[in-house]
């Protein structure tokens, strides 16, 4: 069963990015999520409480529109990727992990009182495994594979003057013996 979680949805269940399989714009088999019980989420969490209450491979879509920039610190790196290890365990292998987030030079990035960090295009780097490969030690890429071990591929990202989006995909390796 195809299945899409939605989180930080606040009162919008709106799919804003699609991709071309399983109804493209439409939600499949939708599971919300957020911290604020007024939004009617099917399941009631904080996004800053980590494990998430997932099984291990079980969505096709994370989507998360204009909520991360409310979690976590800036500069906090170790919830940084914590969180999207955390988002890569409960992807099926080869899910997607779409967002939304403000463009780190709009007004909104640290307009807004309740937002607490910044992702940029930049960020996005530090989530591929192929990224390190390619980068460490040629460019000034700091080194977190001692800590981060998922690894999402990024699909695309596009940045305009108040938003960046992206589209990340899990990339999963069969272990023997798994």
């Amino acid at each position: 069963m195809y299945r899409e979680l939605l989180i930080g949805c606040g009162s919008s269940r709106e799919k804003r990015i699609h991709c071309p399989v399983e109804g493209g714009h439409l939600w499949s088999n939708l599971m919300t999520l957020d911290n604020n019980p007024d939004h009617k989420p099917d399941i009631l969490w904080d996004l800053e409480k980590l494990p998430l209450p997932f099984p291990t491979d079980y969505f096709d879509e994370i989507h998360a529109y204009e909520v991360l920039e409310h979690t976590g610190q800036q500069g906090d790196w170790r919830f940084f990727f914590d969180q999207f290890t955390e988002f890569h365990r409960i992807l099926k292998p080869d899910g997607l992990f779409m967002a939304t987030v403000p463009h780190y030079l709009s007004m909104w990035a640290w307009g807004d009182p309740s937002h607490k960090r910044v992702i940029a295009s930049g960020s996005l780097v530090f989530l591929s495994q192929e990224e390190y490969r390619k980068q460490v030690g040629k460019t000034p890429m700091s080194d977190f594979r001692f800590y981060y071990k998922a690894d999402f591929a990024i699909l695309h990202s596009q940045e305009n003057p108040d938003t960046m989006f992206f589209i990340l995909k899990a990339l999963k390796k069969d272990l023997p013996g798994t």
